[in-house]
């Protein structure tokens, strides 16, 4: 088999963390000049924008000097340019460093930031926000978290090495614990293993639990609960990574964590910049023998869950709260199996 030739270093440096981005020109195609191909390829940034970054000099090549837009079609031909970023309100919480070494950095985040680049959020994730602070341009993360959970996040600092810590997720050999605050049920029965089919259909925001053979499995244990405010703390242990898994298991069970804008309901979008009541899930502990070092690696994140520390405070703030009851008021009971979906979502 032929190995594919990695292409050129990236001749632009980073900005604000982001990688410039690279297009390599197709084998064949009808395009006379570079110009009409990257106008057809960044059609949706609208006309005349893509005429305005030649004029511009945004476009270079590998040598870094910039792209004339008559310059003859090339096939193979690589095209390097930053493009605008869109503006973003700063997560205003502090992303802490658990670890750090030659090979790896873990960091501790926050809730409401992203772990690396997606939609609308660039600048304002975790390894955007590293990559700067850190002086580290080479960062990659191992794997990603939920940009609405807080927790441990695993980084790599040198890209050879990234796929051997991307391997440890993929062949699930990271120990992973979480922690969540949701309703208290004194019904359900604790511990238990939790495992279903989950489905996550793609453009739709909420996963769902199908019929079929189980693609995710979670331990589901009771670490404490809060008679006063009807509230349980939960340990999650995942078996699977299937997307949003913990969230659609407690949810299955009854007990949906506090702050969930999808579960068991999909809320209206809040306004960017609305950091109140987060969801109420922390990627706890990180387990796994270092790839590279082959040294035994435990970490432990240094955050509190605000709706099991300070309640009140918690639900005092005004703005979406996810799905929760009022400890005053009483909820009517799904009677779906135990770890398994709602037969009629809405319905009870």
């Amino acid at each position: 088999m032929r190995r594919r030739t990695p292409p050129p270093p990236s001749p632009l440096p980073q900005r604000d963390g982001i990688d410039a981005v690279r297009v390599r020109l197709p084998a064949d195609g009808p395009w006379s000049t570079v110009r009409e191909y990257l106008t057809e390829r960044l059609s949706a940034a609208g006309a005349g924008v893509v005429d305005g970054m030649f004029d511009a000099g945004v476009f270079v090549g590998a040598d870094g000097r910039p792209v004339a837009g008559d310059a003859p079609y090339e096939p193979g031909m690589f095209v390097w340019f930053h493009r605008e970023l869109p503006a973003e309100v700063p997560v205003p919480f502090p992303l802490e460093i658990v670890y750090r070494d030659a090979h790896i950095v873990v960091a501790d985040k926050p809730h409401f930031l992203a772990t690396t680049p997606r939609g609308g959020h660039v600048t304002q994730t975790a390894l955007a926000r590293l990559r700067r602070e850190l002086d580290i341009p080479a960062l990659g993360a191992a794997h990603r978290l939920d940009r609405l959970t807080a927790g441990l996040v695993l980084f790599t600092v040198r890209p050879g090495e990234r796929g051997a810590y991307q391997g440890l997720f993929a062949d699930r050999r990271v120990h992973k614990v979480y922690e969540a605050v949701a309703p208290y049920d004194a019904a359900l029965a604790l511990p238990r293993t939790v495992r279903s089919r989950i489905l996550k259909e793609r453009g739709v925001l909420a996963a769902r639990e199908v019929a079929g053979e189980p693609n995710a499995v979670t331990l589901v244990e009771l670490l404490a609960h809060r008679p006063e405010h009807g509230l349980g703390r939960y340990r999650l242990v995942p078996g699977t990574g299937q997307t949003h898994q913990l969230r659609v298991h407690l949810n299955a069970l009854g007990v949906p964590i506090l702050g969930d804008p999808l579960y068991p309901e999909v809320a209206a979008p809040v306004p960017a910049g609305d950091f109140r009541r987060p969801l109420q899930l922390l990627a706890r502990e990180l387990g796994f023998t270092d790839p590279v070092t082959g040294r035994e690696h435990r970490f432990r994140s240094g955050r509190s869950l605000g709706a099991w520390t300070a309640y009140e405070d918690w639900a005092a703030r005004e703005g979406r709260a996810g799905r929760q009851w009022p400890r005053h008021q009483s909820r009517k009971r799904c009677q779906a199996p135990r770890g398994r979906g709602c037969p009629a979502p809405g319905a009870c």
